[in-house]
């Protein structure tokens, strides 16, 4: 047994390193972009801000059709049926880069009502319409290499990805400041210079990916109309609450945003880059929500949910130690990190406070992250579709609410922290019913359980 629990956990590194540091690379670039705006002044830090949510929007819709198309292809190929892996994977590139390029002409076009019902004034909104035409195009470029990424996971090849995420974040770092501040004479972008050097970044990443797809027989041009036609409904059955768990949290962002702004440009600013900082602290979390899926999804179609059980124990265990080391050792660092993050001396105070609130909160809310991850791959899309709308409206939010009428942004960072923490307790409540209740319909079959 212990033989078998240390193979587990090497597989499961081996699985999850690359994505972890792929993660970490990618989001570290975001959060140093970050950084580098608030050089230029508190305004444009809080156009970029405003736009956080509108951004999460189309993260949430490209996770959601990739999380539905790694879980299919990841069965398919447990059940043998490689043809039909490759079809899905022509389907998820085309079908997904069409929609992802819809919403984001929507956006564009419908820009100034959105970003005026967040509560950008008529200071900012200029910032914020130069910012966001290039910006879309980074997320639509950014969202087709996100489907080759998923086309690479879903074969259990998480290697390619995390280099890739490596590559595009340095590509991203080394133009952020050339055009941002400019070199010599030219003064540079500005605020749009990130979003273009985003651009040019995932452009550059997305050339080598299809050079790679290039190389392998994992797509096809035959049956494609047909494939369509029978795999609409098991993807939809995926992907509809998969999209609407990811859709969440934009729209749980849009109304935290515009809670936050009722506390002024500043308070918008530090959570602008709270936020930022709290997608890099969740990296091993962000990993484990990729590499894990597609694993248990394969384990699913093989019926085995001896190993099920063991994979997400051991996962659960991994982010508990990590994120509470890791957050209480950034809060005892904000001040530092605040300094170095932050140019505006207010901004630094207050980013400071929700770091301290927040960060170890992290360790709870990666485990609701990772059990609604696992839900989608393991036949249970309606409970990670409900268990998202509990964890952000149920318990972050009203806390969020609570804590600002309560404390300003002390009280906010509170808040916040006990509806991640409330959120990680209902989340684990509910996995330990749905694996309970799957060990029993295990028990009384003697065929593999819960295929679509």
């Amino acid at each position: 047994m212990n033989a078998s629990r240390s193979s587990l956990k090497r597989q499961l590194w081996q699985q999850t390193w690359p994505m972890a540091l792929g993660v970490l690379s990618l989001l570290g670039f975001q959060l140093v972009d970050s950084a580098f705006i608030a050089r230029l002044g508190t305004a444009p830090l809080a156009a970029q801000s405003f736009t956080f949510p509108m951004s999460f929007l189309i993260i949430g819709v490209q996770v959601g059709i990739g999380i539905a198309i790694a879980a299919l292809i990841a069965r398919a190929l447990g059940a043998g049926e490689e043809a039909r892996a490759r079809r899905l994977g022509s389907l998820v590139m085309i079908g997904g880069s069409l929609l992802i390029a819809g919403l984001c002409i929507a956006l564009w076009l419908w820009q100034t009502p959105i970003f005026r019902q967040l509560g950008a004034d008529d200071a900012i909104l200029p910032l914020i319409r130069r910012y966001w035409g290039p910006q879309l195009l980074a997320s639509w470029v950014g969202a087709v290499l996100y489907f080759g990424y998923s086309l690479f996971r879903a074969h259990g090849d998480t290697r390619l990805p995390g280099k890739m995420m490596v590559l595009t974040s340095l590509i991203n770092l080394a133009l952020d400041p050339l055009l941002i501040f400019g070199i010599g004479d030219w003064a540079g972008l500005g605020l749009p210079g990130a979003a273009w050097a985003t651009t040019l970044a995932f452009a550059t990443g997305l050339g080598v990916l299809a050079w790679r797809l290039r190389q392998t027989d994992w797509l096809s041009t035959q049956g494609l109309i047909e494939e369509a036609r029978t795999s609409t409904r098991p993807f939809m059955g995926i992907a509809g609450p998969a999209m609407i768990s990811q859709l969440m949290p934009p729209l749980a962002a849009m109304l935290a945003t515009a809670i936050v702004a009722d506390l002024g440009e500043t308070a918008v600013a530090a959570w602008g880059l709270a936020s930022r900082l709290e997608t890099v602290s969740l990296m091993v979390v962000l990993a484990l929500t990729m590499s894990l899926p597609p694993w248990l999804a394969r384990c699913y179609g093989g019926g085995d949910w001896r190993q099920i059980r063991r994979l997400m124990t051991l996962a659960m265990k991994v982010v508990v130690v990590w994120q509470l080391g890791l957050g209480v050792a950034l809060a005892l660092l904000a001040p530092w990190i605040a300094s170095l993050l932050a140019g505006n001396p207010d901004v630094r105070t207050e980013l400071a406070v929700l770091i301290r609130g927040l960060l170890p909160s992290y360790a709870l809310l990666g485990i609701c992250m990772l059990v609604v991850s696992a839900s989608n791959a393991l036949g249970w899309p309606l409970r990670a579709m409900v268990m998202s709308c509990v964890r952000l409206f149920a318990c972050y939010l009203p806390c969020l609410w609570l804590g600002a009428q309560w404390g300003g942004v002390p009280g906010i960072a509170i808040g916040a922290a006990i509806g991640n923490a409330l959120a990680g307790i209902v989340a684990w409540g509910g996995y330990r019913r749905s694996i309970g209740n799957a060990g029993r319909v295990e028990k009384s079959s003697e065929k593999p359980i819960m295929r679509i």
